[in-house]
């Protein structure tokens, strides 16, 4: 049962959120049956000319871009379906191209452009062009799992959606956008801003922390259908008090992009039509994050209840945490604590042998557990079964088996356990035809260190990591967008001599990817 409503808790909820998720500048929205309940902001959008941060300040929402460029997409092209030929004409080198459903469902199967950049040589802080873009999508030549079988978050499943988009139409997505679903949302100043070293209104957005201090991050990518709106705050209230006034429309965007969408195999999918669909202290919601270095922000709307919270911060901080405090404040709710267990047997080093990604479980203290598969750390709480779970993720010992179930993923495995020591005789040079990115292993002193290199530069060298035999990391924690690729996994692979031959390079935003060693 819900518990009363309470404007005072959240009052206190918003007033402690400067504190409680340090940084420049932040603003946050909520509001209920369509009418603003609290329209909060602080700080600063600019630290050294002192501009603060208002509802009316523009930012990069990044990624929250994909559920309009899908708006825009039904809007346009209400069997979408018959854009499944011009995504396949961008793509002449891959045979079986996935539907534009499978793109704006993020099932299409392709490596995330952005991570698969970084094997190409892209500098942190490099741009990243439209030119570039457009040469590395045509170079696609495989995927890493069969579209509709599996979920893999990939940005360009949305940039290849607006492009096509926009080349029916014959007109700038930017225009389109703007003209079919932004202005008739009341989204006042929201617009294309595709140039992120160029923020409209002069937003700064910043790394660092209290402690290190900030500073603004550097970026220069294009972007446009997969992240490229900026919008306001209040431009944001206006996308939501939209939502809500058309909650029961049967012609609304936003109620189809919502609508139940599935695996092939039958499987009820967490992600369609740019849009996360998750489970908010039990109740069903829609939403998305957006990041970029210096920017995160996460929208949701709980229909039951006629709930959205909007979370904007300029610097890089969790909001989707921030948005949960509030919601628990509005609704009265206290997050369960973990049981008082210690941390199981089973914790260390995996492999996932469908992926080839190592797989790390780590205790995150009493009753909760750390597991490193995706872009970043999932929290898991135990359970009364022994199983540790957190959202679809779930994770149990089954005799001497350790079984992992990614619910958004759609893969349900039994993990490989690691054992023994990596070898270091692994300096070579390697390369990847469809890329055309080649991996240099050095040696030094004790040290290895690894750096990829391509069309798009040289990219720095970076200490790897051993995990085992034959099984090293490669970190990134910093990539031209806002989720670093995280660590790559190098799989070496031997020839009955004992020579290497060649390494299998993977991460969760693209995985599977073969390199193979240069002789001499």
């Amino acid at each position: 049962m819900m518990q009363p409503m309470s404007t005072s808790a959240l009052d206190r909820a918003l007033t402690a959120l400067p504190a409680r998720y340090i940084g420049p500048g932040g603003a946050v929205a909520v509001l209920k049956d369509g009418e603003i309940l609290a329209r909060h902001s602080w700080g600063w959008s600019d630290l050294e000319r002192r501009i603060p941060f208002t509802p009316e300040t523009m930012f990069l929402v990044c990624s929250i871009t994909k559920q309009f460029t899908c708006a825009l997409m039904l809007d346009q092209h209400p069997d979408p379906i018959v854009l499944d030929a011009d995504i396949a004409a961008r793509m002449p080198l891959l045979a079986n191209a996935p539907g534009i459903t499978h793109l704006a469902h993020n099932q299409s199967g392709l490596r995330d452009y952005w991570a698969s950049a970084m094997l190409c040589g892209a500098p942190v802080e490099g741009a990243f062009t439209e030119d570039d873009a457009q040469r590395l999508i045509a170079r696609t030549a495989s995927l890493h799992f069969t579209p509709g079988s599996r979920y893999a978050y990939c940005n360009q499943n949305f940039r290849l959606i607006g492009d096509v988009i926009a080349a029916r139409a014959d007109r700038p997505y930017a225009a389109l956008l703007r003209e079919r679903i932004l202005a008739p949302a009341g989204m006042q100043t929201a617009r294309i801003a595709a140039d992120t070293a160029a923020v409209p209104g002069g937003t700064v957005g910043y790394e660092g922390t209290p402690e290190s201090g900030f500073r603004p991050a550097v970026n220069t990518i294009i972007w446009t259908g997969d992240a490229g709106l900026a919008a306001s705050l209040d431009d944001m209230i206006a996308w939501e008090r939209h939502i809500d006034a058309h909650r029961d429309d049967p012609t609304s965007l936003y109620l189809r992009q919502s609508a139940p969408v599935h695996f092939t195999d039958g499987a009820l999918a967490g992600y369609g039509y740019g849009l996360a669909r998750m489970k908010l202290f039990g109740r069903d919601a829609t939403g998305h994050g957006g990041g970029l270095r210096g920017w995160r922000s996460f929208r949701f709307y709980i229909p039951s209840e006629r709930i959205s919270i909007v979370v904007m911060f300029n610097h890089m901080t969790d909001p989707r945490a921030a948005a949960l405090d509030v919601l628990a404040a509005l609704l009265g709710e206290t997050p369960t604590a973990p049981p008082a267990v210690s941390a199981p047997a089973w914790t260390g080093r995996y492999m996932e042998p469908e992926t080839g990604l190592a797989t790390r479980i780590e205790p995150a203290g009493e009753g909760k557990l750390r597991l490193h598969f995706g872009t970043g750390p999932d929290q898991l709480i135990a359970s009364p079964t022994g199983a540790y779970t957190g959202g679809t993720n779930r994770l149990e010992a089954t005799g001497d088996t350790v079984r992992m179930t990614r619910g958004v993923d759609n893969l349900a495995t039994t993990l490989t356990p690691i054992a023994g020591t990596a070898s270091h005789d692994i300096s070579g040079i390697f390369h990847n035809a469809e890329l055309d990115a080649t991996l240099t292993i050095v040696a030094s002193g004790g040290g290895v260190y690894g750096a990829f290199s391509g069309e798009l530069g040289g990219g720095a060298m970076v200490p790897l990591l051993p995990y085992g035999p034959d099984i090293w990391l490669l970190p990134m924690p910093r990539a031209l967008d806002s989720a670093a690729p995280g660590d790559w996994t190098l799989a070496f692979n031997r020839s009955p001599s004992g020579a290497i031959e060649g390494v299998t390079i993977g991460c969760w935003l693209a995985r599977r990817i073969y390199f193979t060693a240069r002789s001499g």
